[in-house]
């Protein structure tokens, strides 16, 4: 795995050397002062966060079972034909501890930002490296989006 994160490193490293040409998109309220349009030059992007809406969220200690339910809804529709639950890549990366991979702000504006997210964030672009597939937009709802983060939540073991 450590060669394959390394080899998606360099990959990266020349793909962002490489693409000076690409016209910046629009902006979203969490990348509004991005004035480049690229994330290897911008002062004001935040990978932790990404790009996208989501800048803060606050999460409660405890899992919130319905909403777990309604995002396993969501998962077994849209998600589990690309991802399976284990750290196992199937199209997609696996989902085992994406929570502790990343902040909760970063898979919201992922799974609702897909595109931005793919073409301005670095972590997003090694990952694409490595699965050699877009992910594709899925029209998440913001309410779609924060149950899937709470399923996801229950797969790490958050009780």
């Amino acid at each position: 795995m450590k060669k394959y994160m390394l080899v998606a490193a360099l990959a990266l490293s020349a793909y962002a050397c490489s693409n000076s040409g690409s016209a910046p998109k629009g902006s979203t309220e969490a990348t509004a002062n991005n004035s480049s349009g690229t994330a290897g030059a911008t002062s004001n992007y935040d990978s932790t966060v990404g790009a996208g809406k989501f800048t803060h969220v606050d999460l409660a200690a405890k899992l919130d079972p319905k909403m777990a339910a309604a995002g396993e809804s969501v998962y077994q529709l849209k998600c589990a034909a690309c991802h399976k639950l284990t750290g196992e890549k199937l199209v997609g990366p696996g989902w085992q501890a994406v929570t502790d991979r990343h902040k909760p702000e970063w898979i919201l504006n992922f799974v609702t930002n897909t595109d931005e997210m793919i073409d301005k964030d670095p972590k997003a672009q090694a990952m694409l490296a490595i699965c050699m597939v877009r992910m594709p937009n899925q029209h998440l709802n913001d309410a779609d989006a924060r149950n899937i983060l709470e399923f996801m939540r229950k797969n790490d073991g958050i009780k």
